[in-house]
């Protein structure tokens, strides 16, 4: 597909239809769902920016290698992007748990029921200052219920490919 005629609805793509970032190769890698990030441009070129928190697994996956992809599915496997998003890589195989095919790209790892791909090389990499939050944001990393979280890395990919 074009990057540059690719289109989707911007506040809902990542927010309530969810991907799954998968950051890796063929021999090693890891996915999770997020629900904060875009598509935009920077630098001139296409990118993918998002956040992942230091304490998922697949956030050592994003820091060692260059290779991410974001995904997105039909809404028949919400239930599965779940057990993406609230169980660890560390504990279970995701992809047997979902019953998700893993497909190998030449420079990613996405799965075969995949609508669409966004296949991205790392550019940028920072953890957010905490201490530059407007208050309304705090509860994000504060309270509930839960002890303080560290805040989330801002991760800047260029989009090099999208299949669908």
């Amino acid at each position: 597909m074009d990057i540059q005629n690719f289109t989707a609805q911007s506040f809902t793509k990542f927010d309530h239809d969810w991907a799954i970032l998968t950051a890796g190769n063929k021999d090693d890698f890891n996915s999770m769902t997020i629900s904060w990030g875009g598509l935009g441009t920077l630098w001139s070129l296409p990118v993918a920016f998002l956040f992942v928190k230091p304490t998922r697994y697949t956030f050592e996956f994003v820091s060692k290698h260059d290779e991410i992809t974001i995904s997105f599915y039909d809404k028949e496997y919400k239930k599965a992007l779940a057990i993406f998003g609230s169980k660890s890589g560390r504990d279970i195989d995701k992809a047997s748990a979902t019953g998700f095919t893993p497909k190998f790209l030449d420079h990613g790892v996405t799965y075969e029921q995949a609508k669409e791909t966004i296949v991205c090389k790392k550019l940028f990499m920072q953890q957010l200052d905490k201490s530059k939050f407007p208050e309304s944001v705090l509860d994000f990393y504060n309270g509930r219920g839960e002890k303080e979280l560290p805040p989330h890395y801002f991760v800047v990919a260029e989009v090099t490919d999208i299949l669908s």
